[in-house]
């Protein structure tokens, strides 16, 4: 198939395509002590969600555990529209912001398999636009990079690239083809050079427009072909069909009260954006998603689907940032913590001061989704709720990610299981 660039960036409220696909068999919940686990610890995780709700803090959330493969709590509870009153349940389909970017990690990395990228090849090999960009230094002055950026740089936020914040909104318009993206970032100065800074803006929206040159597919059709359909997602995409409009969790704020207010959605989820953003573009389902990160703990399988090899998906979840180089997203530098193949990764989960396992990799969405996947305990966290700035600590959010990893490894009273 001829690559078309249509359909391509979507930015922070950028929707999914979600193909009408047959709905896929409701979840079974396994009984949590053959998985480890305490029942009266798991209802300790709705005990403290549901709080939440009533106490106004939250309009509905869900959370899904799974352990050795199998789903042992999935809860949804309070509503996905302040206004209506409609509730959440376990197929309310969520705008996951965020959380799109470990799927164009996949993506990005069935390619790799395939032999069309390396990762120290330069990323102008892909993008010749990139070729000869200057980097910013502290007094302004534009030099040479020291380097080619590199492939695996880009992968892991460290090409130099500035934060999205350091960049004109239109930049990422999502009225525009991604090659307007590729235009526009080739006129201006990196910010940094090549492998010396973590810096959270438009690289992994660079990697979906190199799936898109290297597939000759638009970044829907790849994701739907290669990875949606085979892993049996029929809820995830970049727009959602008319029938399953009525699933869609409202974007919620608070307003000067700290009341839960949710006003009108700018952007109709039923249109597919100009710009497909490999970013932050995607709608899903707690049990979707669940079904992507399952594969990848998995090693790269799921129900006879093998979307990438176990050594490939061991490679993403590695560090590759250079010594002193820290992931920092919202500040401080976020200690113990390294960054993979579009994936956080702990390192020292003491130094990280969390109870997740070793080598646990996960990431959130900025209406507050959140999900992790913990190869030494064998077990998958998925949880979603929808509220503006839902990721930025102070932002009146309570902090559900904390508080979820806490309450599931205190469930979990039997890991040898």
């Amino acid at each position: 198939m001829s690559l078309t660039r249509q359909g391509l960036l979507a930015g922070l409220f950028a929707t999914a395509a979600l193909i009408a696909l047959p709905a896929h068999a409701e979840v079974k919940v396994a009984a949590p002590a053959a998985a480890g686990f305490s029942a009266e610890g798991l209802k300790g995780i709705d005990q403290a969600m549901h709080s939440l709700v009533d106490q106004g803090r939250l309009a509905g959330v869900t959370t899904l555990v799974a352990r050795h493969g199998k789903v042992v709590h999935f809860d949804a509870y309070g509503v996905r529209d302040v206004n209506s009153k409609a509730p959440v349940q376990r197929d309310t389909i969520f705008r996951i912001a965020s959380m799109t970017k470990p799927v164009t990690g996949v993506a990005m990395m069935v390619l790799f398999e395939e032999g069309k990228w390396k990762l120290d090849d330069p990323v102008a090999k892909f993008i010749p636009e990139f070729a000869d960009l200057k980097v910013k230094g502290p007094d302004g002055s534009l030099v040479a990079q020291s380097h080619p950026m590199t492939m695996r740089e880009l992968m892991s936020h460290t090409a130099g690239f500035a934060v999205s914040a350091g960049y004109a909104s239109d930049v990422t318009d999502r009225n525009q083809p991604l090659q307007a993206m590729i235009d526009k970032l080739a006129k201006l100065p990196l910010a940094s050079q090549p492998g010396t800074d973590w810096a959270y803006g438009p690289s992994v929206n660079i990697q979906g427009y190199i799936v898109e040159k290297l597939s000759g597919q638009t970044l829907d059709v790849f994701f739907q072909t290669r990875i949606f359909d085979r892993l049996n997602m029929p809820d995830t995409g970049f727009s959602v069909p008319a029938s399953k409009l009525a699933r869609v969790s409202a974007i919620h704020t608070y307003d000067a009260q700290k009341k839960l207010i949710a006003p009108p959605n700018p952007v109709d989820a039923s249109v597919k954006p100009v710009m497909l953003s490999g970013s932050g573009g995607l709608l899903s389902t707690t049990q979707d998603y669940w079904r992507f990160s399952q594969m990848l703990l998995n090693g790269g399988e799921l129900d006879g689907a093998r979307i990438l090899k176990p050594e490939t998906v061991k490679l993403m979840r590695q560090n590759v940032l250079k010594d002193g180089v820290l992931v920092d997203l919202y500040g401080p530098s976020m200690q113990g913590v390294g960054f993979g193949m579009d994936f956080a990764v702990i390192l020292d989960p003491a130094k990280a001061q969390t109870p997740q396992g070793k080598d646990s990799y996960y990431w959130g969405g900025a209406f507050g989704t959140w999900f992790w996947i913990d190869p030494t305990n064998d077990l998958v966290f998925v949880g979603m709720i929808q509220n503006l700035n839902g990721s930025i600590p102070g932002r009146d959010t309570p902090d559900v990610r904390g508080l979820s990893t806490q309450l599931v490894y205190k469930a979990l009273t039997d890991p040898k299981k």
